[in-house]
Protein backbone atom coordinates (compact mmCIF):
# COMPACT_ATOMS: atom_id res chain seq x y z
CA UNK A 1 0.00 0.00 0.00
CA UNK A 2 0.94 3.60 -0.74
CA UNK A 3 0.97 6.56 1.38
CA UNK A 4 1.25 10.00 0.59
CA UNK A 5 3.12 12.98 1.25
CA UNK A 6 1.30 17.12 1.09
CA UNK A 7 3.11 17.04 -2.18
CA UNK A 8 1.13 13.74 -3.78
CA UNK A 9 4.93 11.93 -3.62
CA UNK A 10 4.42 7.87 -3.38
CA UNK A 11 5.71 6.58 -1.08
CA UNK A 12 6.10 2.97 0.75
CA UNK A 13 3.24 2.53 3.68
CA UNK A 14 6.71 1.64 5.99
CA UNK A 15 8.11 5.00 5.45
CA UNK A 16 7.89 7.28 7.61
CA UNK A 17 9.64 10.26 5.39
CA UNK A 18 9.15 10.89 1.79
CA UNK A 19 11.78 9.75 -0.29
CA UNK A 20 11.56 12.84 -2.65
CA UNK A 21 10.99 15.35 -0.61
CA UNK A 22 11.72 14.77 3.34
CA UNK A 23 8.07 15.72 4.19
CA UNK A 24 7.02 13.18 7.61
CA UNK A 25 4.32 11.23 6.42
CA UNK A 26 1.82 10.44 8.25
CA UNK A 27 1.42 8.00 11.51
CA UNK A 28 0.04 4.55 10.46
CA UNK A 29 -2.92 3.44 11.59
CA UNK A 30 -2.29 0.68 14.69
CA UNK A 31 0.83 2.50 15.73
CA UNK A 32 1.88 3.31 19.03
CA UNK A 33 3.01 6.50 19.86
CA UNK A 34 5.12 7.09 23.42
CA UNK A 35 3.69 3.27 24.34
CA UNK A 36 0.55 4.70 25.04
CA UNK A 37 -1.33 6.06 22.32
CA UNK A 38 -2.75 3.84 20.01
CA UNK A 39 -4.01 5.50 16.34
CA UNK A 40 -7.04 5.10 15.50
CA UNK A 41 -7.38 6.99 12.07
CA UNK A 42 -6.07 10.68 10.94
CA UNK A 43 -8.30 13.24 11.85
CA UNK A 44 -6.55 16.39 9.77
CA UNK A 45 -3.83 18.02 8.94
CA UNK A 46 -2.53 21.86 9.14
CA UNK A 47 0.83 24.14 8.33
CA UNK A 48 1.99 22.73 11.73
CA UNK A 49 1.30 18.90 11.28
CA UNK A 50 -1.55 16.63 11.49
CA UNK A 51 -4.38 15.17 14.09
CA UNK A 52 -4.97 11.87 15.15
CA UNK A 53 -7.91 9.80 16.83
CA UNK A 54 -6.11 8.16 19.14
CA UNK A 55 -6.62 5.59 22.12
CA UNK A 56 -5.20 6.05 25.78
CA UNK A 57 -4.34 3.05 26.72
CA UNK A 58 -2.78 3.76 30.14
CA UNK A 59 -6.72 4.75 30.69
CA UNK A 60 -9.07 2.38 29.58
CA UNK A 61 -8.32 3.35 25.74
CA UNK A 62 -10.10 6.25 26.32
CA UNK A 63 -10.43 8.21 23.02
CA UNK A 64 -8.77 11.36 22.31
CA UNK A 65 -6.84 13.90 20.27
CA UNK A 66 -3.46 13.61 19.16
CA UNK A 67 -1.77 16.71 17.32
CA UNK A 68 1.89 16.38 15.87
CA UNK A 69 3.76 19.53 15.58
CA UNK A 70 5.88 19.23 12.80
CA UNK A 71 6.70 22.61 11.17
CA UNK A 72 8.49 22.03 7.88
CA UNK A 73 11.62 24.25 8.42
CA UNK A 74 15.31 23.11 7.72
CA UNK A 75 17.58 25.47 9.72
CA UNK A 76 18.55 24.22 13.44
CA UNK A 77 17.54 27.63 14.64
CA UNK A 78 14.05 27.10 12.76
CA UNK A 79 13.95 23.91 14.01
CA UNK A 80 14.68 25.33 17.78
CA UNK A 81 12.35 28.42 17.43
CA UNK A 82 9.81 25.72 16.42
CA UNK A 83 10.52 24.04 19.40
CA UNK A 84 10.22 27.24 21.30
CA UNK A 85 6.46 27.83 19.89
CA UNK A 86 5.55 24.28 20.62
CA UNK A 87 6.49 24.69 24.31
CA UNK A 88 4.42 28.17 24.54
CA UNK A 89 1.41 26.70 22.86
CA UNK A 90 1.36 23.80 25.51
CA UNK A 91 2.19 26.18 28.70
CA UNK A 92 -1.11 28.34 27.14
CA UNK A 93 -3.65 25.15 26.60
CA UNK A 94 -2.37 24.39 30.43
CA UNK A 95 -3.99 27.38 31.80
CA UNK A 96 -7.58 26.90 29.59
CA UNK A 97 -10.06 25.14 31.81
CA UNK A 98 -13.35 25.78 29.97
CA UNK A 99 -15.98 23.55 29.22
CA UNK A 100 -15.99 24.71 25.73
CA UNK A 101 -12.56 24.21 25.21
CA UNK A 102 -10.63 20.78 24.36
CA UNK A 103 -8.79 19.86 27.50
CA UNK A 104 -5.22 19.49 27.81
CA UNK A 105 -3.98 16.39 28.59
CA UNK A 106 -0.22 16.04 27.92
CA UNK A 107 2.88 17.46 25.81
CA UNK A 108 5.18 14.59 24.42
CA UNK A 109 8.72 14.89 22.68
CA UNK A 110 8.97 11.29 20.72
CA UNK A 111 12.10 10.25 18.74
CA UNK A 112 10.81 8.47 15.74
CA UNK A 113 13.52 7.23 13.55
CA UNK A 114 16.18 9.64 13.68
CA UNK A 115 14.27 12.95 13.92
CA UNK A 116 12.21 14.56 17.52
CA UNK A 117 8.59 14.38 17.04
CA UNK A 118 6.19 16.83 19.34
CA UNK A 119 2.79 15.99 20.39
CA UNK A 120 0.07 17.78 21.77
CA UNK A 121 -2.63 15.45 23.55
CA UNK A 122 -6.30 16.73 23.94
CA UNK A 123 -10.04 15.90 24.74
CA UNK A 124 -11.81 14.57 21.60
CA UNK A 125 -14.74 16.65 20.91
CA UNK A 126 -17.55 14.10 19.51
CA UNK A 127 -19.67 16.20 17.08
CA UNK A 128 -19.54 18.42 13.63
CA UNK A 129 -17.93 21.71 12.90
CA UNK A 130 -20.24 24.23 11.03
CA UNK A 131 -18.49 23.98 7.28
CA UNK A 132 -19.47 20.42 7.99
CA UNK A 133 -23.00 21.74 8.68
CA UNK A 134 -23.18 24.34 6.44
CA UNK A 135 -22.22 22.27 3.71
CA UNK A 136 -25.12 19.79 4.25
CA UNK A 137 -27.54 22.88 5.36
CA UNK A 138 -26.78 23.98 1.61
CA UNK A 139 -27.27 20.03 0.45
CA UNK A 140 -30.74 21.70 0.82
CA UNK A 141 -31.02 24.61 -0.15
CA UNK A 142 -30.23 26.56 3.32
CA UNK A 143 -27.99 28.80 5.28
CA UNK A 144 -28.18 29.27 9.08
CA UNK A 145 -30.67 31.36 10.41
CA UNK A 146 -30.18 34.95 11.79
CA UNK A 147 -31.46 32.86 15.24
CA UNK A 148 -29.26 30.48 14.79
CA UNK A 149 -26.03 32.56 14.31
CA UNK A 150 -27.06 35.06 17.41
CA UNK A 151 -27.18 32.00 19.20
CA UNK A 152 -23.82 30.69 18.69
CA UNK A 153 -22.46 34.36 18.95
CA UNK A 154 -23.98 34.12 22.57
CA UNK A 155 -22.84 30.52 23.21
CA UNK A 156 -19.01 31.21 22.12
CA UNK A 157 -18.58 34.87 22.73
CA UNK A 158 -18.38 33.91 26.61
CA UNK A 159 -15.12 31.87 25.77
CA UNK A 160 -13.35 34.06 24.08
CA UNK A 161 -14.27 36.70 26.77
CA UNK A 162 -12.37 34.00 28.74
CA UNK A 163 -9.34 32.99 26.84
CA UNK A 164 -8.71 36.98 26.03
CA UNK A 165 -8.89 37.32 29.98
CA UNK A 166 -6.03 35.35 30.53
CA UNK A 167 -4.30 37.43 27.22
CA UNK A 168 -4.73 34.59 25.04
CA UNK A 169 -5.85 35.15 21.13
CA UNK A 170 -7.15 32.34 19.05
CA UNK A 171 -6.09 33.93 15.83
CA UNK A 172 -7.89 31.34 13.67
CA UNK A 173 -11.42 31.71 14.41
CA UNK A 174 -13.45 30.17 11.29
CA UNK A 175 -16.72 27.75 11.10
CA UNK A 176 -14.03 24.50 10.24
CA UNK A 177 -13.05 24.68 13.94
CA UNK A 178 -15.94 25.52 15.33
CA UNK A 179 -17.61 22.11 16.67
CA UNK A 180 -21.58 21.78 17.76
CA UNK A 181 -21.20 19.11 20.51
CA UNK A 182 -23.27 16.33 20.04
CA UNK A 183 -23.56 16.24 24.05
CA UNK A 184 -25.50 19.10 24.53
CA UNK A 185 -25.83 21.64 21.17
CA UNK A 186 -22.95 23.72 22.56
CA UNK A 187 -19.82 25.29 20.26
CA UNK A 188 -16.90 24.34 21.45
CA UNK A 189 -13.68 26.32 19.99
CA UNK A 190 -10.73 23.59 18.76
CA UNK A 191 -7.23 23.86 17.06
CA UNK A 192 -5.52 26.37 19.29
CA UNK A 193 -2.24 25.88 16.63
CA UNK A 194 -2.55 29.50 16.38
CA UNK A 195 -2.96 30.59 19.86
CA UNK A 196 -0.55 32.87 21.11
CA UNK A 197 -0.05 34.59 24.81
CA UNK A 198 -0.03 38.17 24.52
CA UNK A 199 3.21 40.18 25.53
CA UNK A 200 1.26 42.70 28.46
CA UNK A 201 3.59 45.50 27.27
CA UNK A 202 2.85 45.45 23.55
CA UNK A 203 -0.94 44.24 23.37
CA UNK A 204 -0.34 42.21 20.17
CA UNK A 205 1.96 39.25 19.18
CA UNK A 206 4.68 38.66 16.28
CA UNK A 207 7.20 36.86 15.48
CA UNK A 208 9.58 35.54 12.86
CA UNK A 209 11.15 32.23 11.87
CA UNK A 210 14.12 32.97 9.87
CA UNK A 211 13.21 35.48 7.42
CA UNK A 212 9.54 33.63 7.17
CA UNK A 213 6.91 35.46 9.10
CA UNK A 214 5.17 33.27 10.98
CA UNK A 215 1.45 34.76 10.07
CA UNK A 216 -1.50 32.40 11.14
CA UNK A 217 -5.40 32.57 10.26
CA UNK A 218 -7.66 32.26 7.14
CA UNK A 219 -7.56 34.70 4.32
CA UNK A 220 -10.96 36.10 4.26
CA UNK A 221 -11.19 35.49 8.02
CA UNK A 222 -8.14 37.05 9.65
CA UNK A 223 -8.24 40.93 9.59
CA UNK A 224 -5.58 42.99 7.49
CA UNK A 225 -2.95 43.69 10.78
CA UNK A 226 -2.99 39.83 11.31
CA UNK A 227 -2.76 38.96 7.77
CA UNK A 228 -0.23 41.30 6.39
CA UNK A 229 1.48 42.87 9.19
CA UNK A 230 1.56 39.58 12.02
CA UNK A 231 -0.07 41.67 14.90
CA UNK A 232 -2.99 40.77 16.66
CA UNK A 233 -5.51 42.28 19.02
CA UNK A 234 -7.68 40.84 21.32
CA UNK A 235 -10.32 41.99 18.81
CA UNK A 236 -8.65 40.39 16.00
CA UNK A 237 -10.62 37.38 16.99
CA UNK A 238 -13.93 39.04 17.02
CA UNK A 239 -13.26 40.15 13.57
CA UNK A 240 -12.84 36.52 12.44
CA UNK A 241 -16.16 35.60 14.94
CA UNK A 242 -18.28 38.27 12.39
CA UNK A 243 -16.54 37.05 9.37
CA UNK A 244 -17.43 33.45 10.65
CA UNK A 245 -21.29 34.58 11.18
CA UNK A 246 -21.71 35.70 7.48
CA UNK A 247 -20.42 32.61 5.78
CA UNK A 248 -23.19 31.25 8.09
CA UNK A 249 -25.72 33.26 7.21
CA UNK A 250 -25.02 33.13 3.39
CA UNK A 251 -23.15 30.18 2.42
CA UNK A 252 -20.52 32.35 0.63
CA UNK A 253 -17.26 32.29 1.29
CA UNK A 254 -15.54 35.62 2.48
CA UNK A 255 -14.03 36.66 -0.67
CA UNK A 256 -17.97 36.73 -2.44
CA UNK A 257 -19.08 38.89 0.43
CA UNK A 258 -16.28 41.56 0.38
CA UNK A 259 -14.90 44.12 -2.17
CA UNK A 260 -11.21 43.87 -1.43
CA UNK A 261 -10.28 46.69 -3.93
CA UNK A 262 -12.70 49.33 -1.70
CA UNK A 263 -12.49 48.15 1.46
CA UNK A 264 -16.34 47.75 1.79
CA UNK A 265 -18.65 44.39 2.69
CA UNK A 266 -21.57 43.80 0.39
CA UNK A 267 -24.30 44.88 3.27
CA UNK A 268 -27.78 44.40 1.71
CA UNK A 269 -26.88 42.81 -1.56
CA UNK A 270 -24.69 39.78 -0.64
CA UNK A 271 -25.34 40.20 3.31
CA UNK A 272 -28.86 40.40 3.94
CA UNK A 273 -29.52 40.58 8.08
CA UNK A 274 -31.87 42.84 10.50
CA UNK A 275 -30.76 46.04 11.16
CA UNK A 276 -29.44 46.02 14.58
CA UNK A 277 -27.42 42.51 13.69
CA UNK A 278 -25.54 44.50 11.16
CA UNK A 279 -24.97 47.48 13.31
CA UNK A 280 -23.02 44.75 16.02
CA UNK A 281 -21.21 42.43 13.18
CA UNK A 282 -19.91 46.21 11.44
CA UNK A 283 -18.46 46.89 14.51
CA UNK A 284 -16.73 44.02 14.70
CA UNK A 285 -15.63 44.27 11.13
CA UNK A 286 -14.17 47.25 11.24
CA UNK A 287 -11.37 47.64 9.18
CA UNK A 288 -9.18 49.68 12.18
CA UNK A 289 -9.00 47.51 15.77
CA UNK A 290 -9.42 51.01 16.78
CA UNK A 291 -12.98 51.03 15.93
CA UNK A 292 -13.98 47.84 16.93
CA UNK A 293 -15.54 46.27 19.48
CA UNK A 294 -13.06 45.88 22.35
CA UNK A 295 -13.77 42.89 23.86
CA UNK A 296 -16.39 40.28 23.80
CA UNK A 297 -18.90 41.37 26.61
CA UNK A 298 -19.50 44.81 24.35
CA UNK A 299 -20.22 42.43 21.75
CA UNK A 300 -22.97 40.46 24.23
CA UNK A 301 -24.22 43.61 25.25
CA UNK A 302 -25.32 45.24 21.89
CA UNK A 303 -26.73 41.45 20.14
CA UNK A 304 -30.31 41.36 19.78
CA UNK A 305 -32.07 38.39 21.25
CA UNK A 306 -33.24 35.52 19.39
CA UNK A 307 -37.16 36.17 20.08
CA UNK A 308 -36.53 39.48 18.23
CA UNK A 309 -35.95 38.14 15.32
CA UNK A 310 -38.70 36.85 13.36
CA UNK A 311 -37.92 34.09 11.05
CA UNK A 312 -39.36 33.30 7.11
CA UNK A 313 -41.67 30.92 6.81
CA UNK A 314 -41.25 30.19 3.03
CA UNK A 315 -44.46 27.94 3.02
CA UNK A 316 -46.58 30.58 3.97
CA UNK A 317 -45.14 33.39 1.88
CA UNK A 318 -48.09 33.56 -0.05
CA UNK A 319 -50.44 34.86 2.78
CA UNK A 320 -51.09 38.27 3.04
CA UNK A 321 -50.62 38.31 6.39
CA UNK A 322 -48.37 36.45 8.24
CA UNK A 323 -48.49 34.91 12.20
CA UNK A 324 -45.03 33.42 12.65
CA UNK A 325 -44.79 31.71 15.89
CA UNK A 326 -42.21 34.10 18.05
CA UNK A 327 -42.28 32.05 21.44
CA UNK A 328 -44.59 30.81 23.44
CA UNK A 329 -45.45 33.94 25.53
CA UNK A 330 -45.84 35.44 22.92
CA UNK A 331 -47.46 33.20 20.81
CA UNK A 332 -50.30 32.77 23.65
CA UNK A 333 -50.97 36.22 23.46
CA UNK A 334 -51.22 36.59 19.83
CA UNK A 335 -53.54 33.68 19.66
CA UNK A 336 -55.52 35.47 22.37
CA UNK A 337 -55.88 38.33 20.76
CA UNK A 338 -57.14 36.42 17.51
CA UNK A 339 -59.49 34.39 19.61
CA UNK A 340 -61.56 37.72 20.70
CA UNK A 341 -61.64 39.33 17.61
CA UNK A 342 -62.90 36.26 15.60
CA UNK A 343 -65.52 34.43 18.31
CA UNK A 344 -68.00 36.15 16.15
CA UNK A 345 -67.03 34.53 12.41
CA UNK A 346 -66.18 31.37 14.11
CA UNK A 347 -69.35 30.36 16.07
CA UNK A 348 -71.27 30.36 11.82
CA UNK A 349 -68.66 27.49 10.70
CA UNK A 350 -69.00 23.93 11.72
CA UNK A 351 -67.87 22.56 14.34
CA UNK A 352 -65.12 20.36 13.38
CA UNK A 353 -64.08 23.66 11.24
CA UNK A 354 -64.07 26.59 14.06
CA UNK A 355 -60.70 25.88 15.60
CA UNK A 356 -58.53 26.30 12.20
CA UNK A 357 -60.65 29.48 10.88
CA UNK A 358 -58.92 32.92 11.57
CA UNK A 359 -60.20 36.35 9.75
CA UNK A 360 -58.60 40.16 10.79
CA UNK A 361 -60.62 42.92 9.17
CA UNK A 362 -60.95 41.31 5.71
CA UNK A 363 -57.36 39.95 5.14
CA UNK A 364 -57.81 36.57 4.24
CA UNK A 365 -55.64 34.32 6.14
CA UNK A 366 -55.89 30.92 7.82
CA UNK A 367 -53.90 30.06 10.88
CA UNK A 368 -53.44 26.31 12.62
CA UNK A 369 -55.09 27.35 16.33
CA UNK A 370 -55.51 23.56 17.42
CA UNK A 371 -53.55 23.12 20.43
CA UNK A 372 -51.41 20.38 19.49
CA UNK A 373 -50.84 21.11 16.01
CA UNK A 374 -49.90 25.19 17.28
CA UNK A 375 -47.60 23.46 19.78
CA UNK A 376 -46.12 21.57 17.32
CA UNK A 377 -45.27 24.16 14.63
CA UNK A 378 -44.37 26.78 17.18
CA UNK A 379 -41.73 24.01 18.41
CA UNK A 380 -40.43 23.54 15.11
CA UNK A 381 -39.71 27.46 14.62
CA UNK A 382 -38.03 27.30 18.10
CA UNK A 383 -36.02 24.18 16.90
CA UNK A 384 -35.44 25.18 13.68
CA UNK A 385 -31.93 24.76 14.10
CA UNK A 386 -31.70 21.03 12.49
CA UNK A 387 -35.52 21.09 10.92
CA UNK A 388 -36.85 22.31 7.44
CA UNK A 389 -40.38 23.85 8.61
CA UNK A 390 -42.80 21.87 6.87
CA UNK A 391 -45.97 22.02 4.40
CA UNK A 392 -49.49 22.20 6.85
CA UNK A 393 -52.32 20.53 5.35
CA UNK A 394 -55.59 23.42 6.06
CA UNK A 395 -58.59 23.28 5.81
CA UNK A 396 -60.63 25.11 3.58
CA UNK A 397 -62.62 28.04 5.17
CA UNK A 398 -65.95 28.53 3.46
CA UNK A 399 -65.47 31.64 1.71
CA UNK A 400 -62.04 32.36 2.50
CA UNK A 401 -59.16 31.50 0.13
CA UNK A 402 -56.69 28.38 1.51
CA UNK A 403 -53.33 29.27 -0.28
CA UNK A 404 -51.80 26.31 0.61
CA UNK A 405 -53.81 23.73 -1.05
CA UNK A 406 -53.53 20.55 1.56
CA UNK A 407 -55.79 17.95 2.03
CA UNK A 408 -58.20 18.36 5.56
CA UNK A 409 -57.42 15.88 8.23
CA UNK A 410 -60.19 16.32 10.18
CA UNK A 411 -61.02 15.07 13.01
CA UNK A 412 -64.48 13.81 12.40
CA UNK A 413 -65.42 10.40 11.23
CA UNK A 414 -62.49 8.27 9.68
CA UNK A 415 -60.31 10.95 10.81
CA UNK A 416 -61.16 9.70 14.64
CA UNK A 417 -59.17 6.13 14.20
CA UNK A 418 -56.46 7.54 12.46
CA UNK A 419 -55.46 10.82 15.58
CA UNK A 420 -56.47 8.19 17.74
CA UNK A 421 -53.72 5.39 16.50
CA UNK A 422 -51.45 8.47 15.52
CA UNK A 423 -51.42 9.59 19.48
CA UNK A 424 -51.31 6.37 20.47
CA UNK A 425 -48.02 5.45 18.92
CA UNK A 426 -46.94 9.08 19.47
CA UNK A 427 -45.53 9.97 16.10
CA UNK A 428 -45.27 13.55 15.61
CA UNK A 429 -48.32 15.02 14.00
CA UNK A 430 -45.91 17.57 11.44
CA UNK A 431 -44.28 14.65 10.49
CA UNK A 432 -47.29 12.39 9.96
CA UNK A 433 -49.50 15.01 8.19
CA UNK A 434 -46.65 15.51 5.93
CA UNK A 435 -45.70 12.01 4.87
CA UNK A 436 -49.35 11.47 4.47
CA UNK A 437 -49.53 14.72 2.56
CA UNK A 438 -46.46 13.63 -0.21
CA UNK A 439 -48.12 10.19 -0.54
CA UNK A 440 -51.42 11.41 -1.22
CA UNK A 441 -50.06 13.97 -4.04
CA UNK A 442 -47.73 11.48 -5.48
CA UNK A 443 -50.13 8.98 -5.80
CA UNK A 444 -52.88 11.47 -7.06
CA UNK A 445 -50.95 14.02 -8.69
CA UNK A 446 -53.12 15.64 -10.95
CA UNK A 447 -54.75 17.01 -7.55
CA UNK A 448 -51.50 18.67 -7.23
CA UNK A 449 -52.74 22.58 -5.80
CA UNK A 450 -56.27 21.13 -5.04
CA UNK A 451 -58.01 21.81 -1.16
CA UNK A 452 -59.95 19.09 -0.20
CA UNK A 453 -63.25 20.85 1.58
CA UNK A 454 -65.73 19.92 4.09
CA UNK A 455 -68.23 19.52 1.16
CA UNK A 456 -69.99 16.25 -0.07
CA UNK A 457 -68.11 15.81 -3.23
CA UNK A 458 -64.45 15.90 -1.50
CA UNK A 459 -65.68 13.40 1.07
CA UNK A 460 -63.74 10.17 -1.86
CA UNK A 461 -60.44 11.95 -1.93
CA UNK A 462 -61.17 12.63 2.06
CA UNK A 463 -61.65 8.60 2.24
CA UNK A 464 -58.19 8.47 0.05
CA UNK A 465 -56.49 10.66 2.36
CA UNK A 466 -57.38 8.89 5.42
CA UNK A 467 -56.64 5.40 3.59
CA UNK A 468 -53.12 6.35 2.94
CA UNK A 469 -52.80 7.34 6.42
CA UNK A 470 -54.20 4.10 7.88
CA UNK A 471 -51.71 2.17 5.71
CA UNK A 472 -49.01 4.30 7.22
CA UNK A 473 -49.96 3.54 10.86
CA UNK A 474 -49.73 0.37 9.58
CA UNK A 475 -46.28 -0.17 8.20
CA UNK A 476 -45.05 2.29 11.13
CA UNK A 477 -46.20 -0.37 13.59
CA UNK A 478 -44.68 -3.21 11.59
CA UNK A 479 -41.72 -1.30 11.52
CA UNK A 480 -41.77 -2.58 15.66
CA UNK A 481 -39.77 0.84 16.76
CA UNK A 482 -39.41 2.35 19.76
CA UNK A 483 -41.04 4.88 21.29
CA UNK A 484 -38.36 7.35 21.08
CA UNK A 485 -37.86 6.25 17.57
CA UNK A 486 -41.24 7.36 16.84
CA UNK A 487 -41.56 10.60 19.21
CA UNK A 488 -38.30 11.62 16.89
CA UNK A 489 -39.42 11.11 13.42
CA UNK A 490 -39.23 14.68 12.05
CA UNK A 491 -36.22 15.39 14.11
CA UNK A 492 -33.41 12.91 12.72
CA UNK A 493 -30.87 14.70 10.63
CA UNK A 494 -27.56 14.03 8.63
CA UNK A 495 -25.94 14.99 12.27
CA UNK A 496 -27.41 11.98 13.63
CA UNK A 497 -25.75 9.64 11.06
CA UNK A 498 -22.23 11.35 11.54
CA UNK A 499 -22.74 10.31 15.32
CA UNK A 500 -23.58 6.97 14.29
CA UNK A 501 -20.51 6.68 11.99
CA UNK A 502 -18.28 8.32 14.80
CA UNK A 503 -19.28 5.47 16.82
CA UNK A 504 -18.70 3.13 14.90
CA UNK A 505 -15.31 4.26 14.04
CA UNK A 506 -14.15 4.38 17.73
CA UNK A 507 -15.32 1.15 18.46
CA UNK A 508 -18.03 2.51 20.72
CA UNK A 509 -20.44 0.00 18.58
CA UNK A 510 -18.15 -2.93 19.50
CA UNK A 511 -17.26 -4.69 16.07
CA UNK A 512 -20.06 -3.54 14.62
CA UNK A 513 -19.61 -1.00 11.31
CA UNK A 514 -21.30 1.48 9.43
CA UNK A 515 -21.55 -0.71 6.51
CA UNK A 516 -23.28 -3.20 8.72
CA UNK A 517 -25.64 -0.72 9.91
CA UNK A 518 -26.81 0.57 6.27
CA UNK A 519 -27.47 -2.96 4.85
CA UNK A 520 -29.41 -3.64 8.19
CA UNK A 521 -31.46 -0.84 7.98
CA UNK A 522 -31.51 -1.24 4.12
CA UNK A 523 -33.02 -4.94 4.52
CA UNK A 524 -35.57 -3.49 6.91
CA UNK A 525 -36.62 -0.47 5.36
CA UNK A 526 -37.06 -2.11 1.70
CA UNK A 527 -39.05 -4.72 3.86
CA UNK A 528 -41.56 -2.39 4.34
CA UNK A 529 -41.30 0.14 1.51
CA UNK A 530 -40.10 -2.31 -1.17
CA UNK A 531 -39.26 -0.22 -4.43
CA UNK A 532 -38.82 2.66 -2.37
CA UNK A 533 -35.33 2.52 -1.48
CA UNK A 534 -34.53 6.10 -3.70
CA UNK A 535 -37.08 7.84 -1.82
CA UNK A 536 -35.20 7.24 1.36
CA UNK A 537 -32.97 9.95 0.26
CA UNK A 538 -36.12 12.25 1.06
CA UNK A 539 -34.84 13.07 4.36
CA UNK A 540 -38.37 14.96 5.14
CA UNK A 541 -40.46 11.80 4.80
CA UNK A 542 -39.13 8.62 4.04
CA UNK A 543 -35.54 9.50 5.20
CA UNK A 544 -37.26 9.93 8.30
CA UNK A 545 -38.46 6.48 8.99
CA UNK A 546 -34.91 4.92 7.39
CA UNK A 547 -33.09 7.29 10.62
CA UNK A 548 -36.14 5.48 12.80
CA UNK A 549 -35.02 2.26 11.71
CA UNK A 550 -31.08 2.93 11.99
CA UNK A 551 -31.55 4.81 15.31
CA UNK A 552 -33.03 1.97 16.89
CA UNK A 553 -30.20 -0.72 15.55
CA UNK A 554 -27.66 1.62 17.09
CA UNK A 555 -29.12 1.41 20.47
CA UNK A 556 -29.87 -2.26 20.43
CA UNK A 557 -26.04 -2.50 19.67
CA UNK A 558 -24.88 -0.29 22.63
CA UNK A 559 -26.82 -1.80 24.91
CA UNK A 560 -25.77 -5.79 23.96
CA UNK A 561 -21.77 -4.51 24.09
Amino acid sequence: MQVYCTKQHANLESNRFCTSCGEPLPLAVGQVVDKRYHIIRQLGQGGFGRTYLAQDQHKANQVCVLKEFAPQVQEQQDLQKAKELFEREASVLKQLMHSQIPRFHASLQVKIGSKDFFFLVQDYIEGENYYNLLEQRQNQGQTFTEAEVITLLQNILPVLSYIHAKDVVHRDISPDNLILRSSDNLPVLIDFGGVKQLPASQGFWFTKLAVNNTLLGKKGYAPEEQIRQGKVFINSDLYSLAVSALVLLTGKEPQKLYDSYQGLWYWGKEIKVSPKLESVLKKMLAYKPSDRYQTAEQVLKDLPSTSAIQPVNPHITKLKTQIVAPGRKRTNTIVSRIQNKTQAVTSTLPVWLRPFAVSLGGTAIVVLSVAGTWAAVNAVVRGITSITIPSISLPQVPSLPNPLGQPVSDKGGKGKNVLARRQELEIPEVFFTRMVDSLFYSQRPDLQGKTLTSKSEDAPLRNEWFNIADDLLDKLEAADLSSAARRKLGSYTQQDYERWRQQARTGKLGKYTISQLNKDTNQKFDELFPGKQREKQNQQTYGQIWYAIAADKVSKIQSDN
